[in-house]
């Protein structure tokens, strides 16, 4: 007759509770750094693409007030209106200037033949009433030929400068504002223009823009 051994084959031990707390607990801290870094990658992939779209859009406004700055109007050999006024202001410690001036190249818009008609342009910071610190820049247009009777029209082209500089050069020195209507004729616009732009951007970033500008028509000879 085969005996069998008293405990031989007793069920296996199951986890203590203190044994599946302490596993719930090392899982949950694991959870926690992967849902932090989860979360950090993905703020720095948003931040990153609003970094980028502010850097375009600097780089867009630099581009368009270039184009219309070496496009400003002084020519003996067609009826014009010279006209470049640029005033330098400050702004919680940083400059906001403004600048009108009258260009042949208003805007994005090529012309059908060499030289469109004439528009005064004008570029002016006011304040961000969503955003303390920002600024709204703002650009208006009415045509050169018709300032009297069209009314401008105006546009908000970014929301987020902290900041706008614009110096002119007359060959000699460098100024901070600029008007062509106490210059002599044949010398009313200046011959380089030097201009700085901050943005903010995601992050609490700023981002920094700045281009020189020769104005060809400041050779002209009269």
């Amino acid at each position: 007759m085969i005996k069998r051994r008293i405990g031989a084959h007793q069920a296996p031990r199951g986890f203590t509770l203190i044994e599946m707390m302490l596993a719930i607990g090392v899982l949950a801290l694991i959870l926690a750094m992967l849902a932090s870094s989860f979360h950090t990658i993905a703020q720095s992939k948003v931040h990153a693409e609003g970094r980028l779209m502010v850097d375009r859009e600097g780089r867009a406004l630099l581009w368009q007030l270039s184009k219309e700055l070496s496009n400003a109007v002084q020519t003996p050999f067609a009826p014009s209106h010279v006209a470049l006024l640029g005033n330098g202001h400050m702004g919680n410690g940083l400059p906001i200037d403004t600048i009108t001036m009258s260009t042949f190249s208003a805007g994005h818009r090529r012309a059908l033949i060499g030289m469109t008609p004439e528009n005064i342009v004008t570029y002016s910071l006011t304040p961000n009433p969503a955003q303390q610190g920002w600024y709204l820049l703002q650009r208006s247009q009415q045509s050169g030929l018709l300032t009297s009777a069209a009314a401008a029209q105006s546009m908000v082209l970014a929301d987020n400068l902290l900041s706008l500089h614009i110096r002119y050069f007359d060959g000699q020195n460098w100024g901070e504002s600029w008007d062509s209507a106490s210059m002599v004729q044949g010398s009313q616009l200046p011959i380089a223009v030097a201009i700085q732009i901050q943005m903010a951007a995601p992050g609490g970033r700023v981002m920094d823009f700045a281009t020189q500008v020769t104005v060809p028509m400041a050779f002209t000879q009269w």
